[in-house]
């Protein structure tokens, strides 16, 4: 008696397929197991089995980058999110984890900061290149997971979660580190205390100037986002790191400016506002769009009217920022 096949077509549980993949990866044939990982799925979202394509994708991703094959776990963990799309599949406490343990298994690698002999030039640069790769794969699956959960559930600038996973990513791991990147993303998280110890960590190793430009872009951002309690916050926390730390504090032009301001906008004071920018016109106008935040912040806090509306759109200047 001859054995039954399966109909064609016919999908297994996602299980047996992960299981077979994840050999294959350990076998070293990681370009081989990247491509069944996207058709095999694929024909899972066409059988609309969205749960278990994404099991596949969330497998795929995690043991390629526990394999450091980030170009192809940044491939696999992008498809998980999409996935998630076409499911239509919810932002919740359960799914955010998930995206969560794609997150941790990006590799964190810390960079050199001596500088190199002749020797070690070509060391240095491959790992330059190396952090260059995994700040763009990480920063595409957390963009397009950010993206998600603004459509299924979150808050409308997305999940504050997955806004500070990015942040810490991007400053951990870039060569050069854009401190107004790593604010635009903070600003929409929930975590002040830690972004205070960032910019904290950043003070000590930055130029000269950029330390108390970073402070001031920080908690303008907040303040222009409506968000003055967090901006308090974030100073006072910095002040307290600062003191712990036995560092010196940036006392600009720049930083006293934006002590009097949070103290001004406790309380219906326009006039002082208004004099306030006058008196500091230099120290605001080192960084371009800071008179950008400060009509956004004269508009919601004072009523006043944008000079030109049809310019400076909140969004906006938060691309200008370092937003995406």
């Amino acid at each position: 008696m001859s054995r039954e096949r399966p109909k064609r077509g016919v999908l297994p549980p996602a299980q047996e397929n992960i299981e077979k993949f994840q050999k294959v990866v350990e076998g070293g044939d990681y370009y081989g197991a990247q491509q069944m990982y996207k058709s095999i799925s694929a024909r899972y979202v066409s059988a609309q089995r969205y749960s278990e394509a994404s099991d596949i994708l969330q497998s795929g991703a995690c043991i390629q980058l526990k394999h450091g094959q980030i170009t192809c776990g940044a491939e696999l963990a992008v498809l998980f999110v999409e996935t998630l799309v076409k499911g239509k599949i919810p932002y919740d406490d359960e799914t955010l984890d998930r995206v969560r343990k794609i997150y941790k298994t990006f590799p964190q690698i810390p960079l050199p900061r001596h500088l190199p002999d002749d020797d070690e030039m070509q060391q240095i640069s491959e790992a330059l290149g190396a952090a260059k790769t995994r700040v763009e794969g990480c920063s595409s699956f957390l963009k397009a997971a950010i993206k998600w959960s603004v459509e299924f559930g979150a808050h409308k600038n997305g999940s504050p979660e997955l806004h500070v996973m990015l942040a810490e990513y991007i400053y951990s791991e870039s060569p050069e580190v854009d401190m107004a990147r790593v604010s635009y993303h903070f600003v929409r998280g929930n975590n002040p205390k830690n972004f205070a110890s960032i910019l904290v960590n950043f003070t000590e190793k930055c130029y000269p100037g950029e330390d108390d430009l970073a402070i001031a872009r920080a908690t303008l951002m907040y303040v222009a986002s409506g968000n003055l309690r967090d901006a308090n916050y974030l100073m006072d926390e910095i002040k307290k790191e600062v003191a712990s730390k036995q560092l010196d504090f940036n006392q600009s032009d720049l930083i006293q400016f934006i002590i009097f301001l949070l103290q001004t906008l406790q309380r219906d004071a326009l006039p002082l506002f208004n004099m306030l920018r006058a008196s500091y016109k230099t120290s605001i106008e080192r960084e371009p769009a800071f008179n950008e935040l400060l009509d956004e912040i004269a508009e919601k806090f004072y009523g006043v009217r944008r000079r030109n509306p049809l310019q400076g759109v909140f969004g906006d200047i938060f691309k200008m920022m370092g937003g995406e």
